[in-house]
Formats: structure tokens, sequence, C-alpha cells
């Protein structure tokens, strides 16, 4: 049962909506199921004498009431309205338990607490079988306004308590950090317009996507106006800097003007203030030199989501809270430079975990510094590691799971939920991109005395996992990434014994094919010696810079393109 709050100026505007026939005659039979005094409150959809119009006023005369008698000083957003409605599959509840619904939230968010004879006067009306609306003025008997702080968390908690007690699905917990859901209006929009997403969905998931990309407020800004989406700063009258921001989708228009969002309306942790927290301010031209192994993000990518792993098995809250959001950017940004049909996959991954990267816990971006600027290093990428991409979906897949159980040991369950979503769309990715490369390992299997050899180096280096792992049928896959280690330099034995190191195998259902993902992010000792050789010899040349935004704003566009 979900419930949403907000607030408007008229009273006439909302009462016409609810008897009306909807926006695409979606409405039916519209009727009043309960109210402040069902004797003095006519009902416009129960009257067969007087017209529509007339029912309407009468029904507005009566519920504005206290306002009128305010005179000049009536508030300006005075109307409460909050639409409640059972999840997808839960039965139809009759007027009468609509009725109930409505009186226990009214009560429970401080519209008219119960045995309150001054309470604000409100009405609940039903015009489809799975909601009700109920409609309030914010103006009480005695011409004090009603104490409806925290009042949409109120209302979700006595929702929680009517699905135990009705027998409906229960649903997750939030904790005022959920951004805001699409109006009626911005869905009907959408689907007149053949989009799939609401105008404000669209934008939240860019703003999302760009952030995690770049490094300045300013490149924030450009790069979004790259993407064809309009941007209003709002300037300070005092101090004349930058406060916040308002975003619009291309054509997206209501009456020939654009249609704004402020960041923060789009969510919590897109205003200006959370992106300045987390984003650097320097300039373009500041950002470190491109490496010369273009590999290397990758490595320091999987890395840093191995350390992040260890923080959401700490007891500091702040710094995994922390590691959670740029964990969220790694994601975009992972999805942003890889190739292939598990691409979607990850993209889903990261639009669902956005709901997961934030909570009540407020978060130290310091501390995932690391993880953060080896997430942004991944956009600009542009090499095709193959394998090393797949290690690093393997490495992301156990951090999702991982924060979904962090969530849960602390009551979070919307973002738990969020994360377990997350996790399965990168389980699907990785078995998408991962199956196709562990059979041709495994076909590529060396010679059986190379792999009996190879047995003999797991025994001794991991003498309490070597039957789980030989039973494993990543197995015969794990023996070519052991020999193709071997000719890049490593010795196997410590190799085994380096990698099984970086975690605990204890609870992985297939230990060979997390050894072997490991195994595959470890560096070409070969190759970097070889380096270090034509280094010192050859004629210092200045490191190529990275490659431009464009780069970005030409993969983020691609992502764009459907609006």
């Amino acid at each position: 049962m979900v419930p949403d709050v907000s607030t408007g100026a008229s009273t006439p505007g909302l009462i016409n909506y609810l008897f009306g026939k909807g926006r695409r005659d979606e409405h039916t039979d519209p009727h009043i199921v309960a109210a402040w005094d069902m004797a003095g409150a006519p009902d416009p959809g129960r009257d067969p004498e007087a017209t529509y119009t007339q029912l309407a006023r009468r029904l507005d005369h009566h519920v504005d009431l206290r306002t009128r008698e305010l005179g000049g000083k009536k508030p300006p957003q005075h109307v409460w309205h909050c639409p409640v409605r059972t999840a997808p599959g839960d039965r139809y509840l009759t007027d009468a338990e609509w009725a109930e619904v409505a009186r226990r939230v009214v009560a429970a968010t401080g519209i008219a607490p119960e045995g309150d004879e001054r309470a604000c006067r409100w009405i609940a009306v039903r015009h489809a079988d799975d909601h009700i609306h109920i409609m309030a003025t914010t103006v009480r008997a005695d011409g004090r306004r009603p104490r409806t702080n925290r009042d949409g968390w109120r209302a979700q908690r006595e929702c929680r308590k009517i699905e135990a007690e009705f027998g409906l699905r229960r649903l997750k917990s939030g904790d005022l950090t959920a951004p805001r859901t699409p109006t009626g209006a911005e869905r009907a929009k959408a689907e007149r317009q053949g989009q799939k997403d609401t105008a404000r969905e669209w934008l939240r998931e860019q703003s999302y996507a760009v952030a995690a990309a770049v490094r300045s407020i300013d490149e924030y800004f450009t790069v979004l106006r790259s993407l064809g989406i309009q941007v209003r700063p709002r300037i300070g009258s005092e101090t004349g800097e930058v406060t916040g921001y308002s975003l619009a989708a291309p054509g997206d228009t209501a009456s020939g003007e654009p249609v704004w969002y402020g960041g923060s309306k789009l969510a919590p942790d897109l205003s200006y203030n959370r992106l300045c927290e987390r984003l650097a301010t320097q300039d373009l031209a500041d950002r470190p030199q491109q490496v010369a192994d273009p590999a290397e993000p990758w490595h320091r990518a999987e890395t840093a989501i191995r350390q992040a792993h260890a923080f959401l098995d700490s007891d500091d809250d702040v710094a995994a809270q922390g590691h959670l959001d740029a964990f969220g950017d790694t994601l975009h940004n992972l999805a942003l430079a890889t190739h292939g049909a598990h691409r979607a996959e990850l993209q889903a991954a990261a639009r669902e975990f956005n709901r997961a990267r934030r909570s009540a816990i407020r978060a130290d971006h310091r501390a995932a510094t690391y993880l953060r600027e080896a997430a942004k290093e991944l956009a600009y990428a542009t090499h095709d590691p193959g394998g090393l991409a797949i290690a690093l979906v393997f490495a992301a897949l156990h951090v999702a799971r991982a924060a979904a159980k962090w969530h849960e040991q602390r009551g979070h369950e919307q973002q738990a939920a969020a994360a377990e979503e997350a996790f399965r769309h990168l389980q699907a990715g990785y078995q998408q991109a991962a199956q196709p490369v562990l059979a041709d390992l495994t076909r590529r299997a060396p010679r059986a005395t190379t792999i009996s050899r190879f047995e003999q180096d797991l025994r001794a280096a991991l003498p309490d996992h070597a039957d789980r792992v030989l039973a494993d049928p990543a197995w015969p896959a794990l023996t070519t990434s052991l020999a193709r280690a071997e000719t890049a330099g490593h010795t196997p034995r410590h190799l085994l014994a380096e990698v099984a190191a970086l975690q605990e195998l204890d609870t992985a259902d297939r230990p060979a094919e997390v050894l072997n993902w490991r195994i595959t992010v470890q560096p070409n000792r070969r190759a970097q010696a070889a380096r270090k050789r034509s280094t010192r010899i050859a004629t210092p040349v200045a490191p190529a810079q990275q490659p431009t935004p464009t780069t970005v704003n030409d993969r983020l566009t691609e992502r764009g393109r459907h609006r």
C-alpha cells in the first residue's frame, strides 16, 4: 500500500480532477467513501438531482470553509493531497475498508487526529478499484495549522500496519531518502509521447550517469547541455554564486515553456550541495595524465571494488555509505565502458542501485576517494580488456550482494531490495559475458601433465580449499588462466596463495571461478619489466593526456538517444 503526500493551492482544481472522467476516461464511479463528517460533505458522485458543477462548488464551500474564514491570511499551499494505492496483485478493498484506511491515514499524519473536534476538514474519494485520494485543507477550526511534519513517513508507517492487518502485500518502508515518484499526469504524458520513462525519470538517470563520469560541477553542467538537456542555474541574490539548478528534458514543455525539475526534486543526492560535496572543483586541464598501460584503469577499479567490500564488512557506517555512493558511480561507468550484449544488464544494475546508494546515514565521501577516482578513470577507458572487464563485473556482483546485506542489517528495506535487484542484473550480465569466455578457457586447457602440476600447486597453496576447487566445473578454465599467468611471469603456487588471500573462499559457491577471475586481473609481470627497461633507455617524452570529455559525451549521448 503506497501513500504519496503532496500539497497544492487549489481546492476546486483538485475536486474537479477527483470527480471528473480522468485524463484518459479512467475514473469510474467517483464517490466519497469517508470524510470529516459524512453528513456535512455533499457527494458529487451520489446526487442525481444537481449538476456536477453545482456539487463541486458546494463541496468546495464545505471543505474550504476554515480557509476562507482566515480571509487574506489564507496559506498559499493549503491543500493536502494523499493518494493511497494498493500494490499490484492485491485484492480490491471494499468502500468500508477504504474508509478505515482514510481515517487511519489522516489521524497518523496529523491532519485529523482521533478525537480532535477542531481538526482539518477532509474527504476521501474513490474513483478506481485500487486506490483512493484523500484531500484536506490544512487549516483547523481554531485557525491553526496542523502538525504534519514528516507526514509522508508517518503515512507510510501506518500503511505498513494496515497491510499486515488487511492481509495485503507487505511493501518496503522508506526513510525519506527516496526520490519523488512521477505523477499520473507525467506518466500519461510519457505514454502519449511514446516514451518508456517520464521526463523526471529520464533526467534523473542522465544526471546520475553524468555525475559519475565528470570531475567538477561545471563539467557536470557542460555535459548535460551537450546531451540536449536545458540547465538553469539558480543564483543567490546576495552572493551572486550558484546555489542550485533545474533541468528540462528535450521536448518536454507545457504551454510552450520547458518543464523544469530541480536537482533535489530528481533525487536527494542530486541537489547542488550534495553534488559539490563529492565532485572536485579542478579544471578539466588538471586531469591526471593517461598511464602507459591501457588496462591499468580496470586493474585499479577491481582493487578499489574489493576495498569497498571490506568497508561494508566494517563498523564504520559513514565510510561504508561513502563507498556505496561511489560504487553507484562505478556501476554507471562500468556500463559506459563495457562492450557487448551484457551492457544492457549493467545499465539496469546501475539504475536499480541508485536507490541503494543513499540512506539516512550521511556519507563520508573522502573515505571513498580511491574508488570514486578509479570509477571516473573507467569512464575514459578506451581499451577493451576482455576477461578483465568480466572480472570487474564479477567483483561488482559480490559488492552488490554485500550492499544488500549491509542495508538489511540496518533496517533499510527499500535500499536492500534495490541492491538485491541490482545484484540480479549484474548476475545476468555476468552470465552472458562469462559463459562464452569460461567455455573458451576450458577448450584451451593445458596438457594433463601441466594440469597435474597445477593440482599439486593448488594443494600446497590452498590445502583447505583444494577439493572444492577441483570439484568446481570451472577448474579446467582455471588451469588455462594459471598457464597464461605462468607465461606472464607468475609462479602458480605463489599466485594461488596471493589471490586466495584477497578475500575468503569459504562462502564461495564456485571457488575455482573466483580464483580464475582474480588471476585474470593480475598484471603481466614480464610486460611490466619490459616497460621499465624501455623507459630507462628511451628518450623522455610528455605522456599523452586522457581523452577529452567528448569521449564521455558521445557515450552518454548514445545512452540518451531515445528521448
